[in-house]
């Protein structure tokens, strides 16, 4: 399991990647409706603030092993979430 540490410049990696992105697409393709893309910028940033500060405060009781596996999957998830809008904000 990598440190704390690690997870949180993972984390900080991939949402700044999802972020450029998202902008990119918003520039470069003319039709997309800017509500939309600010919506999603402010949901890549909230995601990235929920999950760094969950790594920093585990719940008690929960093994760290199941923790942080279970934080794993559901930033997997999340982000997936995301870059299929993104996607879609293409179409």
């Amino acid at each position: 399991m990598p440190n704390r540490k690690d997870l949180k410049h993972t984390i900080n990696t991939i949402c700044s990647d999802v972020f450029a992105e998202c902008v990119a697409i918003s520039l470069y393709h003319g039709k997309t409706n800017e509500d939309n893309v600010e919506a999603l910028l402010k949901s890549i940033i909230s995601t990235r603030e929920d999950f760094i500060s969950r790594i920093s405060h585990p719940e008690p009781g929960m093994s760290k092993k199941v923790y942080f596996d279970k934080l794993a999957n559901d930033f997997t998830e999340h982000i997936s979430e995301i870059i299929d809008q993104i996607a879609n904000l293409s179409e």
